[in-house]
This record gives C-alpha cells, structure tokens and sequence, in this order.
C-alpha cells in the first residue's frame, strides 16, 4: 500500500502517447499485484494452464508490455530485493489479511455470491517467488531489461530517476516522492476501461503524472518535511499516529513540527525516528546495473508461453509483431516537457 498522501499531491493525467521516447523504472511488483488482482474470471479464479500453473501475472505481463512499447516507452522493470527489518509487521499484516480473504472467497464462491467472491478474490493476491522468476524469465525472452534491487524497488527505481538513468519511476504507490523519484507516473498498469467495485458501471483510467519539484513547491515544505509527513500518517516502515491524516500532518510540519515533536505531543510509542527517515533518504541501492534492451527471441517465446502456460499462439504471434515493429521507435512526438 505504502504512505497515502493522494490528498495532498498534485497530480496531472496524461495519456499514454505523452510518454513516448521516456524511459521508466517500472515498479515490478508493484506491476505484477496489480496483475494478478485485475485479471481474473468472474468468480475471482485467476487465469490457469490446465495443470493448475496461475497465469494472469505474466498475461499483464505481456500485454501490458507491448502496449507500452507500441507506444514508443522503454520499460525497465525494477524488482524487490531483501525488504527492510521494519516492514516485516507490515508484511506479516498483509499475509492474515490476505488468508482471511481467501477464506471469504472461498465461502462466497459455495454461495454462488460471484461480486463478492471477486473482490474478496482480489484482496486475497499473492505474489510467490515462483510468479517473481517466471516473471524475470518472460521479459528476458522479450528483451526488456529488468534490475534487482537489493531491498525496496521503488527505492531502486527512485535512485535510477534522480541520477538519471531514467526518466520517471511507474508504481501506484507515492512512496517514490519520498524515496526522491523527480517524476512518479501512476496508473500505467491499469490504463483503459475499469469495471468500479461493486457497480456495473466502467470508467476510464488514465496515467498520472507527479513532479517531485512541483509537489514540494505547491506544498511549501522540503523533501525530508515529506518524509515526516509519511512517518506521522503511517508508511510500510511505522503505523502512524491514529487521528492525524495527511492534511493534517502537511498543517503541523508547516508550522515547524518534526515527527519526533508530534509523535512526543500525540502520546504513545515513540519510534525510530532517525532510523525511519534514514530507510527513505538514504535507502540501500545498487549502483551499477546495466540497461539494455534486445529483441524477442522468438522460440523462447513460443516454447514459454505456448508449450509451458498454453497462451494461444495467433494472440503470441500477434504480441510479437508488435513488438517488432515497434522496438525501434526514437521519436519525440508528446513529449512531456513540451505538453505541460
């Protein structure tokens, strides 16, 4: 989930044709959960070969790959390393929830209750290890480059943006202002038509586009100002002080206040302050990783999603026709600096 400060962070929608020629550090997991949560059958089973291998993770993959190359961006996908000793209670929340969700589900599904059976189906996601390297295994044999960070991705992903190896970090999550991302896009896995929760009624998703600089400057406080506002609401890392939000949070820091004087005056547990500040300015990286892209290879391609995960062949050999015609696209055409 990490830090919720949509309240209080501008954001511009763009269009998918306003990226091209960017490259972007795309948040893999971040990528995949959202995968593995939208694409499923009506009654929430995700998509299986018929030995039960679970599928809609590297479905997005694909898809949602192509697309973008068409679209003339270079994705390079950055995946979790080894996650910080301070997010195991969040980890471990996560997992009680998820189990009590697949539960439901599986109750929902023997009442013949479809709608609520997907979105419990939803909350259930898992992301194994076995999807992480069957995911690595794809988009080698696309081309696409991927990095293994050492702990967080989208710290990761973050410090490939601000030194400039990239152009903006993908990810839902705002932890990437926080970490230093200049440029965060949001909504990059779930462009086009979404079906609402619980309604029959479908909107259109587009991508957002969050400026660090910008963000800072409309709010009137520093990055490491940021940062506190994120450790007063809650992130990954900390729970959060119950009753102040982010509008809240942005008041009190504005005023002067550091985490360490609002967390003292609100009463409690005080955290690691020093220690939580220091996992967002100063996170464990990887220096040297390589960027580059090749070409499909084919008969990987088809042996993998074909003979392994029993994709349909026309729809394969169709994704790599667009992925070959497309690969070499340099133009300029929307480019963001020249939009806004």
């Amino acid at each position: 989930m990490g830090v919720d400060i949509s309240d209080i962070v501008p954001s511009k929608t763009i269009e998918l044709e306003h990226l091209t020629g960017r490259v972007l550090a795309i948040d893999a997991y971040n990528t995949l959960y959202q995968f593995l949560s939208i694409i499923r059958q009506p009654d929430g089973s995700p998509l299986k070969t018929s030995s039960g291998i679970i599928t809609s993770h590297l479905t997005g993959l694909l898809y949602r790959t192509v697309r973008m190359v068409e679209k003339g961006i270079k994705p390079c996908f950055v995946f979790d390393g080894v996650p910080p000793e301070q997010k195991h209670k969040t980890i471990l929340e996560r997992q009680k929830v998820r189990e009590t969700a697949r539960k439901k589900w599986e109750e929902a599904i023997k009442a013949g209750a479809e709608r609520e059976a997907f979105k419990y189906a939803q909350q259930a996601t898992r992301l194994t290890h076995e999807m992480v390297n069957q995911s690595k295994e794809l988009l080698d044999a696309l081309g696409i480059p991927y990095v293994e960070a050492p702990s967080e991705g989208e710290a990761q992903a973050s410090y490939m943006a601000a030194k400039g190896s990239v152009w903006a970090v993908g990810s839902q999550d705002f932890d990437s202002l926080l970490f230093g991302a200049p440029i965060l896009v949001r909504n990059l896995a779930i462009t086009g038509k979404r079906k609402l929760p619980k309604k029959d009624i479908y909107i259109t998703v587009k991508p957002e586009l969050l400026r660090l600089d910008e963000a800072l400057e409309h709010l009137g406080i520093t990055r490491e100002q940021l940062v506190d506002i994120g450790i007063i609401i809650g992130t990954d890392y900390n729970e959060g002080i119950k009753g102040i939000g982010p509008k809240k949070a942005l008041d009190l820091v504005k005023k002067g206040k550091t985490a360490e004087e609002v967390y003292e005056e609100a009463g409690g547990e005080l955290p690691d302050i020093p220690v939580l500040r220091s996992l967002f300015l100063k996170p464990e990286v990887v220096e040297d990783y390589s960027i580059k892209w090749g070409k499909p290879d084919e008969g990987r391609l088809f042996d993998l999603l074909c003979g392994k995960y029993e994709f349909s062949k026309e729809r394969v050999e169709k994704a790599i026709d667009r992925l070959n015609q497309h690969l070499n696209i340099k133009g300029t055409q929307s480019r963001l600096d020249q939009f806004f």
